[in-house]
């Protein structure tokens, strides 16, 4: 399956607002990462650094997108939400910035996949960092995503 991350990052901003507003934009994809672009502009805070809810934003968006684009690649229609979400502040990110989440390794992902036809409900736990040039590793997050496959119902 083709994956069109203009589609994804149109269907993003449509149903996740703040993404459009910080900027966010799903620059790349190759089957085991996906990587977000941000600007520093409207995540600037008051120390003329990203703001922190930002970053913490982009770590949760940065899994989903992974997951949802999984997904799709495995033709599931899931609703998929975050079930807990943790950032480490590591370096202050004093300009434009990146968020790479990793796919899960094969085993956990088939795990998962199964637990989610059998069952109609999976999680799972992803990883990402935020990365930018002048400060390197700004912070890492650790997010539980939990899909729900749709019925006709929705």
């Amino acid at each position: 399956m083709q994956i069109n991350l203009e589609d994804i990052n149109s269907y993003v901003h449509e149903h996740m607002p703040l993404t459009k507003a910080l900027g966010a934009e799903i620059t790349a994809y190759d089957g085991k990462k996906v990587v977000i672009s941000a600007p520093l502009t409207p995540n600037i805070n008051h120390r003329d650094t990203a703001f922190g809810g930002s970053l913490s934003a982009l770590g949760v968006l940065s899994g989903w997108a992974l997951l949802f684009i999984k997904l799709q690649e495995e033709n599931m229609s899931c609703r998929l939400v975050i079930q807990k979400s943790s950032f480490d502040f590591k370096n202050p990110i004093p300009d434009d910035f990146t968020t790479i989440c990793h796919a899960p390794d094969a085993q956990t992902w088939l795990k998962f996949i199964k637990t989610l036809k059998r069952h109609g409900k999976a999680r799972i736990t992803v990883a990402s960092e935020v990365v930018s040039p002048k400060s390197g590793l700004g912070g890492t997050h650790q997010g539980v995503y939990v899909a729900l496959i749709l019925n006709d119902k929705g």
